[in-house]
């Protein structure tokens, strides 16, 4: 079992997609990484990302995504509700299946020291990571922001940073990175921006800082005209989720304000709620061993058939069939295309090496090299096409009640709409090239093996079409269409390209098999 660990990223932008998206795919580029969650706030004006990845890949993984924040985001530009000091924030590892608090403090260090060196931002190591006392805790590292960071790095002999140049990055700050156990960002809302004052109180009476409840860190903020308790609770097995609320909820009541929502941003551990909905409803004896999915995983494992109801193309089935809106059609045409490639390059596999077929051994070869090469670029375009959907919705939940908010609300989602077309239009291209290699294999390939090549050409067939809708039902979408028809017409010359090659392949399968 591959050692894994969980990384939370946080990015100072929460305001255009176009950005976000950029750096979530550059995350995802990385090889074993998966992309969980990216959860924007336009108020906070951050992104926080979750993503997991085995040991071996987490810091490349995190790396290319603090390198795309550094040439994207502008602290000097950058306002928001929530403190920051850096393009990339804060960046931490969180130990999961197999892996230990140790390995992620290594990791930390090897990230801190590589975004040191070759970005040039300064690099501060928090929590578990951390080289001193004063540095555990990110609030300590943070105040002041950016603006007294930019003061202080350099000048300061306390603010000398663990990694990287003894200077403020100009326009990507510090940033700060560590190991911690797994964190729950819970965020209670307390009515409208006239209870702001009572939400200030509030947070200083539950934080730990303040005598309050133990690994709790909270602050009282405005958020989209509300008064917003945001908390981090850093272990929930010591204060658990409703026991946040019920502390914020007494603490509020007794000031004369009610709470009317809250939210959890990001991800959360199973567990967390289900102690949280034990509690309220009263139930005794509660145990994750009387949850049926939790016996039939446990039951799967145990004879040795895991495989069917926890794999990865049963997950990926099973997330396409649920109610959510991804992944969807973008994507389904992408792994329909990584399957192509995968049948073209066995066929290159089986032809490659044998005296019958010398004549094309340099040939098949090349083909399998491709068909792998192009089965990796489909496959992260299928967690593309569905991190592309993300920066679309943000893009539509900017406000729009001025016409300044208008026209930037417009130029926002023309732009996630650009991206959201581009990306399926990269899976047609992909597909096209797979459908020629097919037809290379089902013309020229082991003749054995020819039924395969068939079916590799109509699933890059598919894979093309499908895609190809997508780029068109984006461009349609966009306030400025016109901006998009190059896209369009871009994809039908490569469904028609695609479809040349499909029926060279179906006519070599139609002669072999007659």
């Amino acid at each position: 079992m591959p050692r894994l660990v969980e990384c939370v990223p946080n990015f100072s932008e929460g305001r255009r997609p176009e950005v976000i998206s950029a750096i979530t795919a550059a995350i995802a580029s990385a090889n074993g990484a998966v992309l969980l969650d990216a959860s924007s706030d336009a108020s906070h004006n951050r992104t926080v990302v979750t993503f997991v990845a085995p040991v071996e890949s987490a810091v490349e993984a995190a790396f290319r995504g603090i390198a795309r924040a550094r040439d994207l985001i502008d602290l000097r530009h950058h306002k928001g509700e929530h403190p920051r000091i850096g393009a990339t924030d804060v960046c931490p590892f969180i130990p999961l299946e197999g892996a230990t608090m140790d390995d992620c403090v290594a990791l930390a260090r090897a990230l801190g020291e590589r975004v040191g060196k070759e970005l040039g931002i300064p690099v501060f190591l928090y929590e578990k990571a951390a080289t001193r006392p004063d540095r555990v805790n990110l609030a300590d590292i943070r105040r002041g922001e950016f603006e007294k960071a930019r003061e202080e790095i350099g000048t300061n002999p306390a603010r000398v940073p663990d990694f990287g140049p003894n200077a403020i990055h100009e326009s990507a700050g510090a940033t700060v990175i560590g190991a911690r156990p797994f964190l729950v960002a819970y965020n209670v809302y307390l009515g409208p921006a006239s209870n702001l004052a009572v939400a200030k109180e509030v947070a200083k009476k539950v934080r730990a800082s303040g005598g309050g409840l133990p690994c709790v860190k909270g602050l009282g903020l405005e958020v989209d005209g509300q008064a917003q308790v945001s908390m981090n609770l850093t272990d929930t097995a010591i204060t658990p989720i409703w026991r946040a609320y019920d502390e914020v909820k007494k603490e509020a009541e007794a000031r004369g304000v009610s709470p009317t929502w809250s939210e959890i941003v990001g991800l959360v551990p199973e567990g967390a709620l289900f102690d949280t909905a034990a509690h309220h409803i009263q139930l005794r004896g509660f145990s994750n061993a009387m949850l049926l999915e939790h016996k039939v995983r446990s039951a799967m494992s145990q004879s040795g058939t895991a495989a069917l109801g926890t794999g990865s193309l049963d997950e990926f089935v099973a997330s396409v069939a649920s109610s959510a809106p991804v992944p969807g059609g973008g994507s389904v045409a992408a792994h329909v295309g990584v399957l192509g490639a995968a049948l073209a390059q066995m066929v290159a596999g089986l032809t490659a090496g044998r005296k019958k077929y010398a004549a094309v051994d340099e040939e098949m070869r090349a083909i399998g090299a491709e068909a792998e090469a192009l089965g990796r670029k489909l496959s992260a375009l299928v967690q593309a096409d569905a991190d592309s959907y993300a920066g679309v919705s943000a893009a539509y939940r900017l406000p729009k009640a001025s016409p300044d908010e208008v026209a930037l609300r417009d130029k926002a989602i023309q732009a996630a709409l650009i991206k959201a077309a581009e990306t399926p239009l990269e899976t047609v291209r992909a597909c096209a090239e797979v459908a020629e290699l097919a037809a290379a294999c089902a013309t020229k390939g082991n003749v054995n093996a020819v039924s395969d090549a068939g079916v590799a050409a109509l699933f890059a067939d598919a894979g093309c079409r499908g895609a190809a809708y997508n780029v068109r039902i984006n461009v349609t979408s966009m306030p400025d269409r016109a901006a998009g028809a190059p896209l369009v017409e871009a994809a039908d010359k490569l469904v028609a390209q695609a479809a040349g090659a499909v029926a060279r392949a179906i006519a070599a399968v139609d002669k072999q098999l007659a």
